[in-house]
């Protein structure tokens, strides 16, 4: 009567929506079991080159059923995120089927751009919450070296509204806009950028990514001899060690139409890869014996003007912390997508944000961006990161083409 009693006045009390709220335990939390990733390849040029969407989602799956030690029937609905490969539905359907998931096992696709990952784990956990399954997988993957990129053009009624036209603003365009609105200079952006690169290459020499990395087999076909070559990969391919300030500023700029602060060096990689996260009710997770990694929270998503869709964490990140009356502070560890510099130093400094605790490992503009993958990706990093800090909670967020942001919030259970 006395633990009961306890339990309602937590939930009374002024403060119980927030932090101990969020960090509290109970039976319908939904809770992350796994968490993996592939290796980020380098697109067109990496080990992924060749490899098709279907192979590295098959890949990932594999790895999920073999690392997970569960039942893969009872894994009741698989939703990854993608972007550029149109028939993705079709594609992860076919993938689950041969990773050796029963017909049974229902699969779909989700496209919110860079936040599709995301999206997919909130899609999956809100279908756990509601009863509509009880086990799912989330990912997200994208192989940016064969998916297409061209945009069609809009009707001439919808290009009247100026937002609406905005929306085929190509992504270099929105940084450079982000740039020239807030005076993020070229310094700034190439500054940070070097940052990135050196907290990366300090994270992968140290090999604080070897717990969220799986091995994945593939074949390379070297473009001289056009021989075929069977590889194994196993780490990321986008850090170049010794990466400077001085060096990434003599890179030419990379959308000269737009400005001259973005460049190659200071904007996120072009990159093939996936991560997937395993989700079910803790009471169902003890009941099957599952290692109980993370707790998520709940997620939110935020609009704002398509031609500065760069700043969207700056909206998301605050919406999500009110949700749920916690503040920054509160965070100990923040995954920002660094799509461009600009948009990351923009939201760092507007939302105050530790740098220490942003993007520990690097992000994006050193280990690369495969759209689809890494809203997962973060999830997968940041807990790993939480891990190995013993820290609690996780913010992660990014930017969404067409003018939205997202973040997602997350309870480390394995200090």
């Amino acid at each position: 009567m006395t633990e009961r009693l306890s339990s309602i006045l937590k939930h009374l009390t002024p403060g119980s929506s927030g932090l101990n709220a969020i960090t509290s335990k109970n039976a319908d939390d939904i809770v992350i079991t796994l968490a993996i990733r592939t290796p980020l390849a380098k697109g067109f040029k990496g080990g992924f080159k060749d490899t098709p969407l279907d192979y590295i989602i098959y890949s990932l799956l594999k790895k999920v059923v073999e690392k997970s030690n569960l039942d893969p029937s009872l894994v009741e609905d698989i939703c990854c995120g993608n972007v550029s490969e149109g028939k993705a539905a079709y594609v992860l359907r076919a993938a689950a089927l041969a990773a050796g998931f029963p017909n049974t096992t229902a699969a779909s696709t989700v496209n919110r751009f860079c936040s599709s990952g995301l999206k997919a784990t909130q899609d999956i956990a809100n279908q756990i919450s509601n009863g509509s399954i009880e086990i799912g997988i989330a990912m997200g993957a994208e192989s940016m070296s064969a998916g297409g990129d061209r945009l069609e053009p809009f009707h001439p009624e919808i290009l009247k509204n100026q937002e609406a036209a905005d929306c085929l603003q190509p992504m270099g365009q929105t940084s450079e806009n982000v740039g020239k609105d807030f005076n993020i200079t070229r310094e700034m952006q190439d500054r940070y950028a070097a940052e990135s690169y050196r907290r990366a290459e300090i994270a992968q020499k140290a090999g604080w990514f070897d717990d969220e990395i799986v091995p994945i087999e593939t074949d390379v076909k070297d473009p001289k001899t056009g021989e075929v070559k069977r590889v194994t990969l196993t780490k990321d391919e986008g850090p170049r060690w010794g990466t400077t300030y001085e060096g990434l500023s003599k890179i030419r700029p990379a959308f000269p139409a737009f400005g001259d602060k973005s460049t190659g060096g200071n904007s996120s990689q072009v990159t093939d890869g996936a991560a997937a996260v395993l989700l079910m009710k803790r009471s169902k997770a003890i009941e099957l014996g599952q290692p109980i990694l993370a707790k998520f929270v709940g997620a939110t998503v935020a609009g704002l003007a398509p031609r500065i869709m760069g700043i969207g964490p700056s909206i998301a990140i605050p919406k999500l912390l009110n949700k749920y009356n916690i503040t920054i502070d509160d965070c100990d560890i923040i995954e920002v997508n660094e799509a461009f510099a600009s948009m990351a130093v923009y939201c760092r400094d507007v939302l105050k944000l530790p740098y220490e605790k942003m993007n520990p490992r690097g992000g994006a503009i050193a280990l690369g961006h495969p759209l689809g993958a890494t809203g997962a990706r973060q999830i997968v990093t940041g807990l790993s990161e939480a891990r190995r800090q013993k820290k609690k909670i996780l913010l992660t967020s990014m930017c969404i083409g067409t003018g939205q942001g997202m973040a997602g919030l997350f309870v480390n259970e394995q200090l």
